[in-house]
């Protein structure tokens, strides 16, 4: 036998370590996100058992399938050839067990194959949502939320797949190729060589469409991302793109989106046509090789017809996995695209998080202090914040104004840590607040923004997001306090009405209102009110107003607003400009002082002097043509 082979050729592809380089061949293929693939292994640890059974029954599968053209070739070599009828009916009897027992394990591989992928795909997304809760205000600055969906979807259905059936095909290649290739070449070495000499341009094509591949699924990805990220901004912007009549103009957008999707595809499409035929005609090459020579040794004697037909099974055995081969590497470029876009994710350390002996104050007493605080946003040539110095007792009330841009959210998002300074410290209670608890010190600090986001659930649920565990008295209280009760009783379901996306069934005053609830209920030591009442009406704000009374009693609160009204009663007036505060003072220090605070609030005066110069014009304009028709 070993007269046919090179010396060495025949120990080489027995020994373990040729194998083994099989394996990594097939399942490493040269590509970079590859990498990111392999580390998929560490959401399968927590599931060894089913992968050990799983592993079990692929390997009793391919004993079974090996065994069946052996047996064929007993039948031809023995039973026909000597004319015995009951060694045909025990073969016949054997096969069909066979094929009974393969039927019921290849239905428990399916399954648990499956299962484990839906346990892999349960776990990632798992994992994937909990790491996005805890990733900074920088990183959601930047990122876009159609991107992520699609990653924490799209991308992790891709690994699923492969992981289910694509993995255990491959698997089974890989193990039925090693028991093939044994059996081959103890059985007919030359023969042997000579089928499977059209397997090496095969395996060498198949290792550059992997390269390949993996690189423009990952295009491909990138663009259903930027598809969902369309889609997306238009369900959220539905009100704006109607009122500016700009469907035509977003259809064509998504469209773009849509046909690079369409593009990205075609080059998948396109290298797969390449492979395709050529895999399929290099295995029919091997065939014909097979029968061509084999033919010819038993026409010779040295070989029996049973040991042509088996070695021809094993050969068509082989050659179905091979022309399944590119789809397998196409499964796994997919994944490995995927997978490359889930861990960019993943390895996004959080920027802001607890330190490791994190002090935790609760309760709050409200003392806040910034030292020389400077802030730098990422990507942004100039500071939003600079030198900002400032000490703030305990239950004041500070107000904070200026023109858009002059830094007043940026001062305020750095209380509850939505950002680190760049320069300096801010202090609660005299600890600097990256030394404290996260969870501890947001659940401390209320905010009520001026467009307040609701969640799609019930009011009761939207009130007592801060405090689930609260009860209805509780949140009816906190309703009260916010004058809300009331509307909310309008409804014919009270405080289970579920409100829409963002809370879009109500009106803003009403949104307000129960955000303020929702903050009330918290009953924080420190309020971040962000110019709640500018965008509702008067009525409305003498509502909100007086909720807001009720919840800053007792607190430390910062207030941001363009209405002088709303910063009279403050304890504390920021007067901002440029990431620096220019005056600060009492309303009667400020307006004594001269300065901006001074322009700001002869204009609005001003501004109040012509509205309500016009209001009595306009009413003496409706009263006058009532008395000439009284007088008629």
């Amino acid at each position: 036998m070993k007269a046919f082979l090179p010396a060495g050729f025949n120990g080489m592809f027995l020994s373990p370590r040729f194998a083994k380089q099989i394996v990594l061949r097939l399942w490493y293929p040269p590509c970079p996100s590859m990498k990111h693939l392999v580390r998929i292994r560490i959401f399968l640890k927590p599931y060894f058992w089913q992968i050990l059974a799983t592993l079990v029954i692929l390997l009793i599968l391919t004993g079974l399938s090996l065994v069946v053209p052996r047996i064929i070739r007993s039948v031809i070599d023995e039973g026909l050839v000597q004319g015995e009828k009951s060694y045909l009916v025990r073969s016949a009897l054997l096969l069909l067990g066979l094929g009974l027992v393969s039927a019921i394990l290849n239905l428990g591989n399916r399954y648990w194959s499956e299962w484990i992928a839906a346990r892999v795909g349960y776990d990632l997304r798992n994992r994937m949502y909990n790491h996005i809760q805890y990733l900074p205000f920088t990183y959601h600055d930047h990122a876009q939320s159609g991107q992520l969906i699609s990653r924490c979807i799209e991308d992790v259905r891709s690994i699923e797949r492969f992981a289910g059936g694509a993995v255990a095909d491959l698997v089974r290649f890989v193990l039925l190729t090693i028991g093939i290739l044994s059996i081959m070449l103890t059985d007919n070495p030359k023969l042997a060589m000579i089928g499977l000499l059209p397997m090496i341009p095969l395996i060498l094509m198949t290792s550059r469409f992997g390269t390949k591949i993996g690189k423009l699924f990952f295009a491909v990805d990138n663009a259903v991302g930027e598809v969902s990220n369309r889609l997306q901004e238009n369900v959220v912007g539905v009100q704006v793109v109607r009122a500016f009549a700009r469907e035509p103009y977003e259809i064509k957008r998504f469209e773009s989106a849509n046909r690079q999707v369409f593009q990205n595809w075609v080059h998948v499409i396109d290298e797969w046509s390449k492979i395709m035929p050529t895999t399929g005609w290099l295995t029919t090459l091997s065939v014909i090789l097979i029968l061509w020579f084999g033919g010819q040794m038993v026409m010779d004697g040295t070989l029996t017809i049973g040991a042509i037909v088996a070695f021809n099974a094993y050969v068509l055995m082989l050659a179905e996995p091979a022309q399944q081969l590119t789809g397998l590497v196409n499964a796994g470029g997919e994944a490995a695209a995927g997978a490359q876009r889930v861990f960019e994710v993943l390895d996004t350390e959080p920027a802001i998080q607890s330190p490791e002996r994190a002090i935790q104050l609760e309760p709050l007493r409200g003392e806040v202090e910034f030292r020389a605080v400077g802030l730098k946003y990422q990507d942004e040539r100039t500071a939003s914040l600079n030198g900002i110095n400032l000490r703030v007792e305990p239950n004041r009330l500070v107000a904070l104004i200026g023109q858009t841009g002059s830094g007043k959210t940026s001062l305020v998002n750095l209380l509850p840590r939505f950002y680190d300074v760049s320069e300096g410290s801010v202090l609660i209670d005299g600890v600097d607040v990256r030394e404290m608890d996260l969870v501890t010190l947001r659940k401390q600090i209320g905010i009520v923004l001026q467009t307040s986001l609701l969640f799609s659930d019930t009011i009761k649920a939207n009130i007592a997001y801060g405090r689930p565990e609260a009860t209805l008295d509780e949140v009816i209280a906190a309703a009260k306090a916010a004058q809300a009760h009331e509307f909310i009783q309008g409804f014919t379901n009270g405080y289970d009405t579920i409100v829409g996306e963002r809370g879009v069934t109500l009106s803003g005053g009403q949104r307000q209102r129960v955000a303020i609830a929702r903050a009330l209920l918290m009953n924080p030591r420190i309020l971040i009110l962000d110019d709640s009442t500018s965008s509702v009406d008067t009525q409305t704000e003498k509502l909100i107003q007086t909720a807001l009374d009720t919840l800053m009693e007792g607190r430390t609160t910062f207030v941001i607003a363009h209405r002088l009204s709303t910063v009279r009663r403050a304890d504390l007036i920021l007067v901002m400009e440029g990431g620096r505060i220019l005056q600060q003072g009492r309303h009667d220090e400020l307006l004594r002082a001269g300065g901006l605070y001074r322009e700001i609030h002869d204009l609005q005066l001003i501004d109040h002097a012509k509205f309500a110069e016009e209001l009595e014009e306009l009413q003496e304009e409706k009263i006058m043509p009532l008395k000439e028709h009284d007088e008629m």
